[in-house]
């Protein structure tokens, strides 16, 4: 099978049209549709369905795509491994979950950027769940979120345990039980949150329904919605520490059962450990005393 048909076939499958496989790959329309033909003949059945609305993967196409982007993959790693030299360098990239990046990896990505210099460290923010889908992918070396996570093809550790608490205004009235929050407007991050999790199994056990919901995106959004009396939210207690202490937010604790929450980092079982993965581990779990 001719790896250069194989990365094509993927492409398109993964962009879901020729013409914006032959952008990103820049070819000719012609030439991918050439080279997806050949390998159909090659393989001796059709890959895509063709219409007049574009393309579709047929089932053959969709049991190819999984193989086609592991092999791909190995190729990256194979051509890594005889290339990479003792001293890490290279391209790492890491996802994490929005609060993690914020609060508790300036200090670690800024210890390993000064130690090893010839790593360009990307990092890449979002919801645990599309990190993990980013790792499966073999998009992201790793990630930190919240945990724990079960799947046969990753493998975590433990970093750090993170202690939920509610938060308010300081002019907010005194909550003295959840039940409190059952008239108040929550304010959370998007879909895919764990801490937006961790809020509506709260209130779900508890046979709650909030007057309503607002979304935001980043942490700073949330504390300063907060602080101006916008709603209530639920957040680890280390990461309003600095908030709480210049007087802008007030803080509650929640039974146990809730309020404890692990973040983990996660990374392939598979995936071939570089010297710039192999050193940021060992900076990781030096810097979170794992």
């Amino acid at each position: 099978m001719d790896i250069q048909l194989l990365k094509v076939f993927y492409t398109t499958a993964q962009e879901g049209s020729i013409s914006k496989a032959a952008n990103k790959l820049n070819f000719a329309q012609s030439n991918v549709t050439h080279k997806i033909q050949q390998l159909e003949a090659d393989l001796q059945t059709q890959l895509f369905y063709r219409h007049n609305r574009g393309i579709t993967l047929t089932p053959s196409g969709q049991i190819l795509v999984p193989y086609a982007e592991k092999i791909l993959h190995v190729i990256l790693e194979a051509r890594s491994a005889v290339s990479d030299s003792a001293v890490p360098s290279g391209l790492l990239q890491i996802g994490s979950v929005e609060t993690t990046a914020a609060v508790r990896l300036p200090a670690l990505l800024t210890q390993y950027h000064t130690n090893y210099p010839s790593v360009a460290i990307s990092l890449i923010t979002g919801p645990s769940d599309k990190q993990l889908e980013a790792i499966l992918h073999y998009e992201l070396n790793g990630a930190f979120v919240s945990g724990p996570v079960e799947h046969p093809d990753l493998v975590q550790e433990e970093v750090v345990t993170e202690e939920l608490v509610l938060v308010t205004s300081v002019s907010h009235p005194p909550i003295a039980s959840i039940h409190d929050m059952e008239l108040r407007t929550l304010l959370v991050f998007f879909e895919g949150c764990s801490y937006r999790s961790r809020f509506n199994q709260l209130l779900q056990e508890e046979g709650l329904v909030p007057v309503s919901l607002m979304e935001f995106g980043s942490l700073e959004t949330i504390i300063g919605c907060v602080g101006a009396g916008l709603g209530i939210s639920l957040l680890p207690r280390s990461f309003i520490i600095e908030a709480e202490q210049q007087g802008r937010i007030k803080c509650y604790e929640i039974p146990n059962k809730y309020s404890l929450l692990k973040t983990v980092f996660v990374r392939r079982k598979d995936a071939l450990v570089t010297p710039a993965l192999a050193a940021f581990l060992s900076e990781m779990r030096s810097h979170f005393h794992v």
